[in-house]
């Protein structure tokens, strides 16, 4: 099995920064200033929100898991059985200076979100009916071989 390790880093220090910071007022504000200090971390919720909001989508809509045992690949909200991934272009996508896949139309980015995450690759693989689907990974490499060795044993 195969599951693709999200970075969680940033979000546990944008939370750590956000709790000292809410600690720090606290301790000078409490118990008089109640109503100020609620406001003001109201207030730095709003700075916080945006800072986690990306990793918190890419954990949501882009967190990949080939499970050869079920012969399900699953990306974010999304199954895909593996005996539908075409082996050939799982092939193709590992091959370097080669486009991923043989596409027919737009490709469809597979797991709920609306574009490929700053900071993540991409892999297109088709299915054997033809149609392209795009993944977002942050390691292309692993991806393609664990879909290489699910495919083949499944195929």
């Amino acid at each position: 099995m195969y599951v693709e390790k999200l970075p969680w880093k940033w979000t546990a220090f944008c939370v750590a920064v956000y709790l000292v910071m809410v600690g720090r007022l606290g301790v000078d504000a409490l118990p008089e200033d109640l109503g100020l200090w609620l406001g003001v971390s109201a207030a730095f919720l709003l700075v916080l929100v945006p800072c986690v909001a990306v990793p918190l989508s890419k954990r949501i809509y882009h967190r990949i898991r080939v499970d050869p045992a079920a012969g399900v690949l699953r990306v974010g909200r999304e199954r895909i059985a593996l005996a539908d991934v075409d082996p050939r272009s799982v092939q193709d996508a590992r091959v370097p200076g080669r486009p991923d896949a043989l596409q027919q139309g737009q490709p469809r980015l597979v797991g709920g979100g609306w574009a490929v995450p700053m900071g993540m690759d991409s892999v297109t693989i088709t299915t054997r009916q033809g149609q392209a689907l795009t993944i977002a990974t942050h390691d292309r490499g692993a991806l393609l071989e664990a879909l290489r060795r699910a495919t083949a044993a499944g195929g």
